[in-house]
């Protein structure tokens, strides 16, 4: 156990409250349940993590529209694409979201690891454990929930989520888990949200840019990511593929 989930037991629900979290979650909609954590009980020890990708705009708008103050995780991998960050800036400015985080991998580490730049290549479990799976446990000290974005339509692994789990220590919420792509649709549409930019070229999931392609319409909307092997998370959700 890490010394960041050490610090979060301290802050986590517990069984109790965590079904009481679970149960409002199945009573209550998608603003209703994010207004009752973000300004309630948990308010103060909940951050957001959010890719600034695909889908990342219902997620943020959501939240703006509760407490725009409320902490904002961003994983600056130092691989992502140009489009992405351009879209981190326009869409804080247009949400006005007023504290977003942009955390980086530790900088000795990865001169250890990948002196290249090439580790995606080569050992992409590692890869991501340095760039993306490390910096967000030490963003997350200090906070006993954290909310994202998955939605169980997005692969199969993801097929049967929780609205509401205990990880590491803390309690993940995963408030658009039922969401269809359709509704994530409509939502953009209905509040006039920008779209990423890669996302008019077939991109439904955007990661790194060494590790992510467009999807065809008939395939996962994560089908792009790793594509030619076997992994299908960087790590942050589920553990990295390699035993």
């Amino acid at each position: 156990m890490s010394r960041w989930t050490q610090a979060a037991e301290s802050l986590v629900t517990g069984d109790a409250e965590l079904a009481a979290l679970a149960a409002l979650a199945e009573t209550t909609d998608t603003r209703g349940l994010l207004e009752a954590v973000l300004t309630g009980r948990y308010a103060g020890r909940t951050a957001v993590v959010a890719s600034f990708g695909a889908e990342s705009a219902v997620l943020l708008h959501f939240v703006a529209g509760i407490d725009r103050r409320a902490p904002v995780i961003f994983l600056e991998t130092g691989k992502l694409f140009a489009e992405t960050l351009a879209y981190r800036d326009r869409l804080v400015e247009r949400l006005g979201l007023g504290d977003v985080r942009s955390v980086r991998p530790d900088a000795a580490a990865l001169l250890a690891a990948d002196p290249a730049g090439d580790l995606w290549r080569r050992d992409p479990d590692r890869c991501c454990s340095l760039r993306k799976v490390e910096p967000l446990e030490r963003a997350l000290a200090g906070f006993g929930v954290w909310i994202n974005g998955r939605k169980r339509y997005q692969s199969e692994d993801r097929s049967r989520l929780p609205l509401v789990e205990r990880a590491n220590g803390r309690v993940k919420l995963n408030p658009l888990v039922t969401w269809s792509a359709e509704g994530i649709e409509r939502y953009f549409a209905e509040h006039r949200l920008p779209k990423h930019p890669l996302a008019a070229l077939g991109f439904r999931s955007i990661g790194c840019e060494p590790c992510t392609t467009p999807v065809a319409s008939d395939e996962d909307a994560r089908a792009g990511r790793w594509r030619g092997s076997e992994k299908t998370e960087c790590g942050i959700h589920f553990p990295a593929t390699r035993s």
